[in-house]
């Protein structure tokens, strides 16, 4: 984004971003829990945007924190107009109502994740 004044992203494909340190962190209080629960819960941030969204995200938090001077026009594409030969879906959302419900976690928006890992500040 620093070196470009445009870039496009693909708009179609839609799912939440989540950092591997919020993964950590709640992994880590599901271990810690003191139940004996057994299973498989889904582990993602709240919310959900597409890859294009993420893009203009990630540089306005850029922008925001004075890591970038000016953010890049970020135009959107479709997945036919970015071959790629790996398949993605579409939708890849995951409903993370057990993994809260049963270890009492209370998952960050994804934008939060971004103001984290842009500014490197982590919530662990």
């Amino acid at each position: 984004g620093a070196e470009r004044e445009e870039l496009t992203v693909v708009a179609d494909q839609v799912g939440t971003p989540t950092p591997a340190a919020l993964i950590a962190e709640v992994t880590a209080q599901a271990l810690a829990h003191p139940g004996q629960l057994s299973g498989t819960w889904h582990l993602t941030a709240r919310g959900q945007t597409s890859w294009h969204g993420f893009a203009e995200a990630i540089f306005a938090e850029a922008v925001a924190q004075g890591v970038l001077t000016k953010a890049p026009r970020v135009l959107p594409i479709t997945t036919a107009d970015y071959p790629t030969s790996a398949r993605r879906p579409g939708y890849s959302c995951l409903d993370t109502a057990r993994l809260q419900d049963d270890f009492g976690i209370v998952l960050p928006d994804w934008r939060e994740g971004v103001k984290w890992v842009v500014g490197e500040k982590l919530p662990c």
